[in-house]
């Protein structure tokens, strides 16, 4: 195959059963994307071939452990398709082993791997299989505390900012509910005054203006939004340099509905007047 052929963006879905490959896929499909699912890898140069004899220009494939002993074939895949010309990128979602096992209990579906075993079992044994392909994913989404709109909401994203020299995501959580695993940076604003504290701030949340303007008219608010965004505006060449295309900033507070979320809201602002392509993600907001 010529690498002067059509150009073919190529993306490959994977990720833990249970953690919203299939939820992914259909917000592909939604955007005219040609999915393909559980796919063997020896045959993705063939369905680059197809793609560019059907001008298809947007392809993704569903692969993970459902193909088995077959994951062996990845890494010659993935070399015949960069000899075409083609670097496929890899979507990797993610769950807790605690989401997993609610899930598929709730879908009562035994996992891939799982046999006679118990479900904790099975999971190891996926997470063990994946691990070479997690560590080399260019997008990993945690799925453990958002929902399927959420999840379609971020993948949305990714698309229509697929051209953009850095996607930036900013994410208020709470640490309560635990450290985003798919954060490539983490800032801890629990040294603000907390709007919980204040009665008639408490039942609103930090996309109020009162609660916006309580966090935002501290001075220490104003110096820390200073310096972190002259450390991302710093960061955002070299990862450019390094072929980097999305960053994850999560933004945490204690509960995610105040402090945390007035401060990503602010913060994506100020990003953007920079000129960078960011969305934001309350992960937190309405589990208080």
């Amino acid at each position: 195959m010529n690498p002067d052929d059509d150009p073919v963006e190529f993306l490959v879905i994977t990720g833990m059963s249970g953690a919203g490959r299939r939820t992914a896929a259909h917000t592909l499909e939604d955007h005219s994307w040609f999915v393909v699912d559980n796919l063997p890898p020896s045959m993705m140069p063939q369905l680059l071939a197809l793609a560019r004899e059907r001008q298809f220009t947007k392809v993704a494939v569903v692969m993970d452990v459902r193909t088995r002993s077959a994951f062996a074939e990845i890494p010659g895949a993935f070399a015949a398709l960069g000899k075409a010309g083609v670097v496929p990128k890899i979507l990797f979602l993610e769950a807790s082993d605690e989401v997993i096992v609610r899930r598929q209990e709730s879908v009562r579906r035994p996992l891939p791997l799982q046999g006679t075993d118990r479900l904790l079992d099975a999971i190891q044994r996926e997470r063990k299989l994946l691990a070479d392909l997690r560590a080399r994913a260019d997008i990993v989404i945690d799925t453990t505390h958002i929902n399927v709109h959420q999840l379609s909401a971020r993948v949305d994203t990714l698309i229509a900012h697929a051209n953009s020299s850095l996607q930036v995501t900013v994410m208020s959580f709470g640490f309560k509910n635990g450290v985003p695993i798919d954060a490539d940076l983490v800032l801890d604003v629990r040294f603000l005054p907390n709007p919980h504290w204040v009665p008639e701030l408490r039942p609103q949340t930090g996309l109020s203006n009162a609660v916006s303007a309580y966090v935002l008219s501290q001075e220490a608010t104003t110096q820390y939004l200073d310096a972190v965004e002259l450390m991302i505006t710093t960061m955002t060449p070299g990862y450019i340099r390094e072929g980097k295309q999305h960053a994850t900033v999560a933004i945490g507070c204690t509960g995610g509905k105040h402090r945390s979320t007035a401060i990503s809201e602010e913060l994506a602002r100020r990003l953007r007047q920079r000129g960078l392509a960011v969305s934001v993600l309350h992960r937190d907001l309405g589990l208080e």
